[in-house]
């Protein structure tokens, strides 16, 4: 059997159109289904770990004064799950290029499990802090292995709304967090009982993931090409998995050849390889700049900020938001694939950008504010500011980011490029989540709030500028894109120095 001419490479918009009733629909096939729900559960793990916190930090002050009196001391307890997260990231990639993807998830569930207990148990804010960065390098690790273990097993026709799904159980996760956080408000041991139960989704993955494959197209590089059969063989129908086979069996070829030469050095010596990763990374770096980590690490926090003191309503009023995140992200779930990646991040980033000033406006009136009345009433615009920047941010620049850097990078760079990616990212998450509550306290909430919108501003042009689309298009497809731009750029480059020379 031949491979298919680029113009219809296997999974293309034109091999679809040729054979339309190849298609691979995510409702009608229960195994791909079952792989993305439990591949995803790394993503419950990073969501409930985002929000709960929040929550629980309320309860952790109450018991621990040396927290209560110290900004630095609640913004080290929220970041250093985000320190262990970049470890976990940067180690994230090796593993899942050495050990596969199966197994990094299985190494990050223990260590996460691991994470729950100590913090559960802990007798003092130094012990509580070490447990947090046990499950940062467990949802680090999680981070760069369910994007690309799930985009390698999905059809290029729905890989962005699979992808997008890790993002739901993210939200997911969070919107969870604030359930079990109000849950346990009136319990004994009110923060153990929260952040000790984020230990159960690991440990049901952890056993879940004994009994599924290994990614398909990590099978074939390493030379266990039945076993990777056996996975297409329930993916696709006969025809289609024939194609997907010889497409595979090229690309493997030409993948081990470059294997071993795979270091952070050589890949960057590749002009094609620069420019994903600036696209891949600077997304990564903007989901966090733009402030989303702020808003579900410190939204009881940001709420109390506004006006209204009690915990339980701070809770409740948080809830709301993360509710609004969740069912963000289901409908990005469908514009991902329909509306694509490019178009979705642009007005995602438009409504952000105007959510932010409604956020800076509310608590600059707010500070000069004369009755109470005029407090209330910026208070609450504050609160809808907040449910606006999450009904923005939640179809785009949640899931977009991960999904295009799950598809942006070539077989054989994939998880060294995500793992870094994903560095970016928890590394800017650090940076936010260490920082927000000091800004805010020596410059005030509103101008922190105009600040995150600046940022919003750069990284809306940065999307114009950098960021392809990437919707429909095979791994192939992805690949030739960059050849095509670095191309583009070399040839632009050359006529320059020449024009330099020739004056």
């Amino acid at each position: 059997m031949t491979i298919p001419a680029a113009a219809a490479i296997v999974g293309s918009s034109g091999y679809l159109d040729i054979h339309p009733e190849r298609k691979v629909s995510v409702f009608k096939n229960p195994y791909i289904l079952g792989l993305t729900s439990v591949a995803s559960i790394g993503g419950l793990l990073f969501g409930y770990d985002t929000g709960v916190i929040s929550g629980a930090l309320l309860y952790i002050k109450d018991d621990f004064p040396a927290v209560k009196n110290s900004h630095f001391i609640q913004e080290t307890i929220v970041s250093m799950a985000v320190a262990g997260a970049i470890v976990g990231a940067a180690v994230g990639g090796w593993i899942n290029d050495h050990y596969g993807r199966k197994k990094a998830t299985i190494i990050a569930d223990a260590i996460f499990i691991l994470g729950a207990i100590v913090m559960s148990a802990a007798p003092d804010p130094n012990t509580l802090i070490l447990g947090r960065v046990f499950v940062g390098l467990g949802v680090g690790i999680a981070s760069v292995t369910a994007p690309v273990y799930i985009a390698e097993l999905s059809p290029s026709e729905i890989r962005g709304s699979l992808v997008a799904t890790n993002v739901l159980m993210i939200t997911g996760g969070q919107f969870i967090s604030y359930l079990v956080n109000l849950a346990f408000t009136q319990v004994p041991g009110t923060w153990r009982w929260m952040l000790g139960v984020s230990g159960v989704p690991a440990v049901v993955q952890f056993f879940l993931m004994l009994l599924l494959p290994e990614s398909p197209r990590w099978l074939y590089i390493n030379n266990r090409e039945s076993e990777a059969i056996i996975v297409l063989g329930k993916i696709y129908d006969f025809d289609r998995l024939e194609d997907e086979i010889a497409l595979l069996t090229a690309q493997s070829e030409q993948d081990r050849q470059k294997r071993d030469d795979v270091s952070y050095g050589h890949v960057f010596k590749s002009k094609e390889i620069r420019l994903a990763f600036l696209a891949g990374a600077g997304l990564q770096a903007f989901q966090q700049f733009t402030g989303i980590n702020t808003v579900m690490y410190y939204s009881p926090t940001i709420v109390q900020m506004a006006g209204f003191h009690s915990n339980e309503l701070a809770l409740q009023l948080s809830l709301i938001v993360a509710g609004l995140n969740a069912a963000g992200t289901v409908l990005g779930i469908y514009l991902i694939d329909h509306a694509g990646r490019k178009t979705l991040a642009l007005y995602s980033l438009g409504g952000v950008i105007v959510s932010l000033i409604i956020l800076s406006v509310s608590f600059f009136n707010q500070s000069s504010a004369t009755t109470t009345n005029q407090n209330d009433l910026y208070g609450w615009l504050a609160v809808a500011g907040l449910a606006l920047y999450i009904a923005f941010f939640s179809p785009g620049m949640g899931p977009v980011p991960w999904t295009v850097n799950s598809e942006v990078y070539p077989q054989e760079y994939r998880g060294m490029c995500g793992g870094m990616s994903a560095t970016v990212n928890w590394i800017s998450n650090l940076i936010v989540a260490q920082s927000f509550l000091s800004i805010a306290e020596a410059a005030g909430t509103g101008p922190t709030f105009l600040l995150l919108a600046v940022i919003a501003v750069v990284a809306f042009l940065f999307v114009v500028f950098f960021v392809p689309e990437t919707k429909g298009l095979t791994f192939d497809e992805v690949e030739l894109l960059w050849r095509e731009r670095a191309w583009v750029l070399a040839a632009a480059s050359s006529i320059s120095s020449s024009k330099n020379i020739s004056q």
